[in-house]
């Protein structure tokens, strides 16, 4: 018995080194810890029976929520970002050849040659496209690569949109990084290589928001106001309080043309004043111009840029209110964030369909959250609803989510204090 007890000691307070400071496993998982052994376990299984070897190393990627914040990154805004404690576990081992090999009982095994990293059209929308579009880019700016073996096991809730795919394409750079570039890869190295497949191989126009919250970890007010090098800065989590997230059904695939007419739209009206960007741009310029842009736009352009601005504040008021310890203020600028998407920014539905979960989802937590906030989160027309809920109040909230969209469709998690890692078993 006391040998067991010593054995789950020290598997707790194993260590890794993250951006110079020490972490155990209980910081990184939360409430999740108690299920990596077994996770870590299964992973080693299945890469033993693909590559009869046991993995070099381990890599842990996770999911993030994004809080307050919703499409302001695509033209230079500002955000705040939170990784969560789901994630992609990943067993790891070099090979000599220029070979990578990323498996998985859950998906096609993804297999590409470093000796052609041009984009391939029968990988766009694939994980394939994430793999060689971060080579592509890494080694396009002269870091060293390499082959290698992976394994992967996720527990990052699927559909839930919390960004599944800049968890995976992150952990390639993250690999690449600490295999073969010596550690020397920054966040952001990792974040815009990430963001590179998405755009260019995977064929999603997506900001920097998802990677760089994947990448960092914590909670972080990102400003994107020059992109190559955003402004981060860690800002305390808001005490007492649980993430609840409710997949609210839907699927993302015939989605784009949608996420792509936001970032469109905003960067019309930023080019009525010869801008390539809403953040070059004044509120008072555009408030000044309304008639000529609602003639040549139209209004639901200029209702997203009015959004665009309204929303940088909102981060900088919540960001403030966190340093501050003042809850109420940061849960009114969440509460605030969800409205306007709905209102201003109307992402919350598809234009022209019946089908509308997430405003459902949304009138329901009017009524269930008795103490919080909530707000639709990520690119939107269908998802995810975020909530935070007063601590012990989050399974009532929960049930109630779970009664509508089923009780698989509720996830319960914690904020993540890093981002991804390497991990030392």
């Amino acid at each position: 018995m006391r040998k067991n007890y010593l054995q789950r000691y020290l598997y707790n307070r194993i260590c890794l080194c993250y951006n110079g400071r020490m972490q155990n496993f209980n910081d990184i998982y939360g409430n999740s810890v108690s299920s990596l052994e077994c996770r870590r376990r299964e992973t080693e299984a299945f890469f033993r029976r693909r590559y009869r070897a046991v993995p070099d190393r381990w890599f842990s990627s996770p999911g993030r929520a994004e809080v307050v914040g919703n499409h302001t990154d695509h033209n230079l805004g500002k955000v705040l970002v939170s990784a969560v404690s789901c994630d992609i576990l990943c067993a790891v081992s070099p090979r000599k050849d220029d070979i990578v090999e990323i498996a998985s009982s859950d998906f096609r095994c993804v297999r590409i040659h470093l000796g052609d990293l041009s984009p391939n059209p029968r990988e766009r929308g694939k994980s394939a496209a994430f793999v060689r579009g971060v080579f592509a880019f890494l080694k396009e700016r002269g870091c060293p690569v390499g082959g290698f073996n992976a394994v992967t096991q996720s527990n990052i809730f699927r559909g839930a949109g919390v960004s599944s795919s800049a968890a995976f394409a992150v952990l390639v750079a993250e690999i690449v990084n600490r295999l073969y570039a010596g550690g020397t890869l920054t966040d952001v190295d990792k974040a815009r290589a990430a963001q590179f497949a998405e755009n260019v191989y995977f064929g999603k126009p997506c900001g920097l928001l998802d990677q760089m919250g994947v990448a960092r970890g914590g909670l972080s007010k990102i400003d994107f106001r020059d992109p190559t090098a955003p402004l981060c800065e860690s800002v305390p989590a808001p005490r007492d309080y649980t993430l609840v997230l409710t997949n609210t059904g839907g699927s993302h695939a015939n989605l784009t043309a949608h996420y792509a007419a936001i970032k469109d739209e905003m960067g019309k009206v930023a080019a009525h004043f010869g801008k390539t960007y809403l953040r070059e741009v004044n509120r008072e310029d555009v408030l000044g111009e309304i008639n000529p842009l609602r003639a040549s736009l139209g209004e639901r352009a200029v209702l997203r840029a009015l959004h665009f601005f309204e929303e940088n504040d909102r981060v900088d008021a919540a960001a403030d209110a966190l340093r501050r310890g003042d809850s109420a203020r940061f849960l009114e600028q969440v509460r605030a964030s969800g409205e306007s998407s709905l209102k201003w920014l109307q992402n919350c539905s598809v234009p022209g369909k019946t089908f509308q979960p997430f405003v459902l989802a949304l009138k329901l937590s009017e009524s269930l959250l008795k103490e919080g906030a909530f707000r639709m989160m990520g690119g939107g027309f269908t998802g995810t609803v975020l909530a935070f809920c007063k601590r012990g109040t989050e399974h009532e909230y929960g049930e109630g989510m779970a009664r509508v969209f089923g009780e698989h469709s509720v996830f319960y998690t914690d904020m993540r204090p890093v981002g991804t890692v390497e991990l030392e078993f």
